[in-house]
């Protein structure tokens, strides 16, 4: 029996079933919409609807069409189904489908309110770690510097202000001196001076006198014996000075003036600078002296600060013992993130090792401390009108950080950062940039941490495309207001 024809005439009916209903629709909304604006909204509204309703069946239909006739002109007669095997790797095949239901188009004024920004999607190495918190602390037995009293006296002079940058041997205090051993040494060593004078001139007049045999050679060899001998207390007496704190300039001032030391100038130390790091200032922490007060030997006058090279002092949980032990042994470098998410505009400072692991667990928070070596460098310098100089240094004793400790390394994988990925129920969703609008991907998450997700290679987002790789939540909730559906503002975060 042949039912083409019925079958056609009832798709005909439908179809204009169909126009019939939505120019009522039409009309309808027309006429909402010449009275209010909220009803020109909804008249836009159900007129987008109605026209992806009516090209979706107008499509099923077309499929329909298509269908029957492949019912009615390929008859195989075998029995059997014909699937298409497309081989291995089908499943990576890239489908670029546009759905308007998961597209959404945004402005620019749109994309620079959410802070949105692209990323290209390739296969790239990723290296899995664990994060560690960690606080910059000094480095115990040379960051911090006391400067003492070398003698007793009264400071009659201060140089630096707390919180100035200085150089090593720049001078720091004036101290007048009252210290009766440097007094004394002082004395012996201006007498010892004239004395050696009168000696050498005295073996000299006599050497000149025995070369013609006038007097005998013993006078002079006992003359010259007793030269050695001053000679001998001269650098006794040299030495003893420098060990009271006395400069070797000063000490050739008194060779050279015939003069006592009054006052004593105190200077910042030198520092041993490791290779490969450039000379830097020093910081006054602070000022224990003032003017005219009395001090005695081994009385702290200031306290310097070298922030040269930190450390990093990591505190990670017992079960982190192993993966840290590794990461100590192997040529792997740490991260350290100085923000809460190393994908913004943060900073960080790689390259870093593993300089020591505390041997023992604190009993109290059952955490594991180990320690980083942090090179340092100033950032900004600034000098006042009378030459006094500030200097700023990238990091400070206190300041936090995320450590992130290697412990595994994969290859070729899709890594997107962790805003590129919005979760909403079981599904996770990357929004594709397609032209002027978007479009939401489903995507299958393998890992994600607090900065990264690596995504599965498996045809769902087309490699060198470009994606959103932030905003992904914002995106989320506008195209699902766009669609009308409800709005969760919760999706998509973590807590």
């Amino acid at each position: 029996m042949n039912t083409e024809l019925p079958r056609q005439r009832l798709r005909s009916v439908a179809r204009w079933g169909l126009w019939t209903l939505l120019a009522l629709m039409i009309a309808g909304l027309v006429a909402a919409a010449a009275l209010t604006p909220d009803g020109r909204k909804a008249a836009l509204s159900v007129l987008d609807r109605a026209r992806s309703a009516f090209t979706a069946t107008q499509t099923t239909h077309v499929a329909h069409d298509e269908d029957d006739d492949d019912d009615h002109d390929h008859d195989h007669g075998d029995g059997h189904d014909h699937d298409h095997d497309h081989g291995p790797g089908a499943s990576k095949k890239y489908n670029h489908v546009h759905d308007e239901a998961s597209a959404i188009k945004l402005s620019k004024q749109a994309r620079g309110n959410i802070g949105l920004r692209l990323t290209k999607v390739e296969l790239k190495p990723f290296e899995r770690t664990i994060s560690v918190p960690g606080i910059v602390v000094q480095r115990p037995g040379w960051s911090i510097i006391e400067v003492t009293a070398p003698m007793t006296g009264v400071v009659a002079r201060v140089y630096p202000i707390q919180g100035e940058s200085i150089e090593p041997r720049q001078p720091l205090f004036e101290i007048r001196l009252t210290h009766e051993d440097l007094l004394q040494s002082q004395t012996d060593f201006l007498r010892t001076i004239e004395e050696l004078d009168v000696t050498d001139r005295e073996v000299a007049r006599l050497e000149e006198v025995s070369a013609g045999g006038v007097i005998p050679g013993k006078l002079l060899i006992e003359r010259k014996y007793e030269q050695q001998k001053q000679r001998a207390a001269f650098n006794t007496l040299r030495q003893a000075l420098l060990l009271h704190g006395l400069s070797p300039e000063e000490v050739a001032g008194i060779e050279t003036t015939r003069k006592l030391v009054e006052s004593l100038t105190v200077c910042a130390p030198e520092r041993e600078v490791a290779e490969g790091m450039d000379s830097h200032p020093l910081q006054v922490k602070q000022l224990d002296v003032s003017q005219g007060k009395y001090v005695n030997p081994g009385d702290t006058l200031c306290t310097l600060m070298d922030y040269g090279e930190l450390y990093i002092e990591g505190r990670a949980f017992e079960q982190d013992v192993p993966a840290i032990t590794r990461a100590s042994t192997s040529d792997g470098a740490l991260l350290a993130v100085w923000g809460e998410k190393s994908t913004a505009a943060t900073a960080t400072s790689t390259g870093l090792k593993i300089l020591y692991l505390n041997e023992e667990v604190d009993p109290q928070s059952r955490t594991f401390r180990f320690y980083v070596a942090l090179p340092n460098r100033p950032v900004r310098e600034t000098k006042t009108p009378d030459g006094r100089r500030f200097v700023y240094w990238q990091f400070r004793p206190g300041q936090r950080a995320q450590l992130r400790v290697p412990i595994e390394q994969w290859k070729a994988r899709i890594v997107l950062p962790v805003e590129a990925v919005v979760q909403d129920g079981a599904e996770a969703y990357a929004f594709e940039a397609n032209g002027d609008h978007f479009d939401r991907r489903p995507v299958r998450v393998d890992y994600r941490d607090q900065d990264w997700v690596v995504i599965a290679d498996d045809g769902a987002l087309k490699i060198g495309s470009m994606v959103a790789a932030s905003a992904a939540h914002q995106v989320q909730l506008a195209l699902k207001a766009q669609t009308g559906g409800g709005v969760d503002p919760h999706a998509g975060h973590n807590h």
